[in-house]
Order: structure tokens, then C-alpha cells, then sequence
């Protein structure tokens, strides 16, 4: 068994979830660890208690278990997920209990004024599933992490958060992948999400553009300087001759 810390709870108030087909998780006694596949995206939702929309995520999610022994991952399935919470846009808090048969994930979300942005600051799961074929035998417990002093998926105040693909590790070997990744809490001047704010990996690099926007300067002054000296040194012969 794999341990860090046991996930918080969370209560949770007026919740909505939107979820999209996918291949049901298999639900035998001896069930072998979800193999390697395309994830599906799961759209989630949390409102106030006055049924406002205060927190919207769509992403696909990965438990992983990597080390040198062995590697598995289980896939969130979203139609077996229902989403819960609480949120208000009052507070600088609000938290996403995703659950499922084999577990739960939950994050953190806080609203920093003085920064003018919104970051999840604390992930916890807990997974109920052999991520391994060696955990079938071994008889597995639930694998569970927890970090409550993270900065992970920022973005301003008003904007969402959105990234291709991004692997968080929890400890103990353990990864949550995220993929496709879209989230929101708080300040949503419509049921939709704010501006894009992209991950670094998914930003354009203007240093490149920069260099390569210098580096041809520099080919044409090189080329224009060469095109005036030949220009001047043909002038001076004919005025010898």
C-alpha cells in the first residue's frame, strides 16, 4: 500500500455535474489496472447556494503509479463521476470533490486579491484500485495523496485556466495527470468561462520569435553592407580605367 496523507473531506452544497460518454469501468471482483488509453474530458460544475455558477472545470483525469518495479494508471471516467463542492463568491475559497466508485479527487481553489489571481492550493485523492497487476495479488489498499501547499493552475481574477497536458506529482511515486485541461472558480460575468490564461508549455516563446526576428536584421545588414561595397569598389575601377 501507497500512503501519504488521507485526502480532506469537504461538505458540499448546491452542485451540478455534466458528464459525456465513455467505456464503463470494469466491475469485477479481480478487476486488472485500467490499461493506457485515450481519456475522456469531463465538464463539472459547481454552483451557490442561490444557484449561481461559482466553479466549472472540463478536463481528463489520470491516477499514476510510476516507479521502477512497476506502472499502471487508473482513468477517471466521467460518467461514473459526480461532482460536489462548496463556492461562493463572497469568500476566497471553494473547493471540487470529484467521486467515483474507487475513489474521490478533490481540489482547493483560493482567491488571492492581492495578486489578482486564482490557484488551486491544495489536491488530495484517494483511488480503491489495483494500479498495478502485482496489486491484484498483493491484495492492494487504497492508494491516497494529499499536498496542501501547492500554486498549480493560475490564472487572473475573472479568466480561466487552460493547459494541453500536465503531470502533478503527489509523493510516493504518484502522479495526477491532467489533460485537456479548462477551470474556472469565482467571477464569471457569464456561464462561461473568462479569457484564456494558457500554462507555460502551452504560451508562445517570444524569446525565439526575438532571436529569429534579430538574426535575419542581422543577415540583411550583412548582406546590404556587402552589396555597397561591391557597388563602391566596381565605381572605383571604372574611374582608374
Amino acid at each position: 500500500a501507497t500512503t501519504v496523507t488521507t485526502p480532506k473531506t469537504t461538505n458540499a452544497t448546491t452542485t451540478t455535474a455534466t458528464t459525456i460518454t465513455t467505456t464503463p469501468i470494469s466491475t469485477t471482483t479481480a478487476p486488472t489496472p485500467t490499461p493506457p488509453t485515450n481519456v475522456t474530458v469531463g465538464n463539472y460544475t459547481v454552483l451557490t447556494s442561490d444557484g449561481k455558477l461559482c466553479l466549472m472545470a472540463t478536463m481528463a483525469i489520470q491516477i499514476q503509479l510510476v516507479s521502477q518495479k512497476a506502472t499502471g494508471n487508473f482513468t477517471i471516467q466521467p460518467k461514473q463521476t459526480s461532482a460536489s463542492g462548496h463556492c461562493s463568491n463572497s469568500k476566497p475559497n471553494a473547493d471540487l470533490t470529484l467521486t467515483f466508485k474507487q475513489g474521490s479527487i478533490t481540489f482547493h481553489f483560493n482567491k488571492s486579491v492581492a495578486d489578482g489571481t486564482v490557484f488551486v492550493d491544495s489536491l488530495s485523492f484517494s483511488v480503491n484500485y489495483p494500479l498495478t497487476n502485482e496489486g491484484i495479488s498483493a491484495g492492494h489498499t487504497p492508494y491516497t495523496a494529499s499536498n496542501s501547499s501547492l500554486h498549480l493552475f493560475s490564472a487572473k481574477i475573472g479568466h480561466s485556466y487552460s493547459c494541453k497536458t500536465e503531470s502533478i506529482y503527489m509523493g510516493n511515486n504518484l502522479y495526477l495527470s491532467v489533460e485537456k485541461n479548462k477551470m474556472q472558480a469565482f467571477n464569471f460575468s457569464s456561464n462561461d468561462f473568462g479569457k484564456p490564461d494558457p500554462c507555460p508549455a502551452d504560451r508562445s516563446d517570444y524569446r525565439v520569435a526575438i532571436a529569429v526576428g534579430v538574426t535575419l536584421l542581422v543577415l540583411i545588414v550583412i548582406v546590404l553592407v556587402v552589396y555597397l561595397l561591391g557597388r563602391r569598389r566596381r565605381a572605383a575601377g571604372y574611374q582608374s580605367l
